[in-house]
């Protein structure tokens, strides 16, 4: 069964089998248990993120519709003990490290 307004390319799938394969990652995630937009298990799986095209491992919080990123300042602690954040505009680009 063909579609005949898509063409038969080797190795593709339809969309619904990859979207079920690679769930999509949210577009605002936070490691900090206290904020709303915390999801364990997503960052359990591991999820990596390329800012401006670097890889960065120090990210506390990203949004990509808005194109910002939180990292952690050094060791540096507010007075609660939550490392201090900086934000930086830019491109993100999110991913499940074990999907490279």
């Amino acid at each position: 069964m063909t579609d005949p307004e898509t063409p038969d390319v080797p190795g593709s799938e339809p969309a619904e089998t990859v979207a079920s394969v690679a769930p999509a990652l949210p577009d605002r995630l936070s490691t900090d248990p206290a904020s709303p937009f915390y999801d364990e298990d997503l960052l359990t799986r591991g999820v990596g993120i390329k800012f401006k095209g670097v890889e960065k491992t120090n990210v506390e919080e990203y949004c990509v519709s808005e194109g910002w990123v939180r990292v952690s300042a050094g060791t540096a602690r507010d007075r609660k003990g939550r490392p201090l954040t900086i934000k930086l505009q830019g491109p993100v680009e999110p991913y499940l490290r074990g999907a490279e």
